[in-house]
């Protein structure tokens, strides 16, 4: 029997956060036949992670739904598994699914804006992220912004959401530059599982300082994040002890295709 799936979300007092996590648990229920795909979150929605890995009988594999790993994937989600699991069975954590590619998920979302071609249409980009308090997590966002910028070809600044700076100075000196590299268009391209108060605290923030500026759709139930979970799950699977009686390999090409 293949290990439950339990996707980990953070949260929002948002409703449409709630949403996009359900929409991404489906897709990714029906990417993975055969698995029992479930959803839990850290704060503010339920089931919270406790209460969910209560109810899930046999194993498990908890995928979270983060794009960096910072306090909550290194911290709170581990505690929390430590408390829930029982000595009965194999309870493993994957890596956040940010640690699988996903520029050319963000370079779509910016296409679908209405940018077809950012070098013509001179676009610099704001890739937008929560912000950290741990230096590796803001680091790998700058990393994702790097790839962005190669795979477009346009000048990337990274601004996290709250880490705006006193004035928005930080958001005010990102457009400062990619106005100096030649960007005629500003361009927003979120990397949130979904749209909320993060997101539109930027946005209210740049219609104050940059016209005209194009919002891309956060990643949401895309399919490279779709992929990503899928990605984590089996490596995850593979590692547990029920999983060995499983033909892992076909079972994960099968899906991905």
């Amino acid at each position: 029997m293949l290990p439950t799936l339990l996707l980990v979300a953070h949260g929002s007092r948002d409703p449409r956060f709630a949403a996009t996590a359900a929409r991404l648990r489906d897709a990714v229920g029906a990417a993975l036949p055969g698995v029992d795909t479930r959803l839990a979150y850290l704060d503010l929605n339920e089931p919270l992670v406790g209460p969910a890995l209560d109810e899930i009988v046999g194993d498990c594999v908890v995928v979270p739904l983060l794009f960096a790993a910072g306090y909550h994937s290194k911290v709170d989600l581990p505690a929390i598994i430590a408390e829930h699991a029982s000595g009965h069975r194999e309870v493993t954590q994957t890596d956040v699914i940010g640690t699988f590619p996903l520029a050319a998920a963000l370079a779509e979302r910016i296409a679908e804006a209405g940018v077809a071609d950012p070098a013509e249409d001179r676009v610099g980009v704001i890739l937008t992220a929560v912000g950290s308090s741990d230096r590796a997590a803001d680091s790998h966002v700058r990393r994702r912004a790097i790839e962005l910028s190669m795979l477009i070809n346009r000048p990337v600044e990274v601004v996290f959401a709250t880490k705006l700076g006193a004035r928005e100075h930080r958001l005010r000196n990102a457009i400062r530059r990619l106005r100096s590299a030649g960007a005629q268009r500003i361009v927003v391209s979120p990397y949130f599982l979904s749209a909320g108060l993060l997101t539109e605290r930027v946005e209210a923030a740049l219609d104050s300082h940059a016209e005209p500026v194009t919002v891309a759709g956060p990643l949401g139930a895309h399919r490279d994040v779709v992929e990503a979970v899928c990605h984590q799950y089996w490596l995850g699977a593979t590692s547990s002890a029920a999983a060995d009686q499983e033909p892992l390999g076909a079972a994960a090409f099968v899906t991905r295709t």
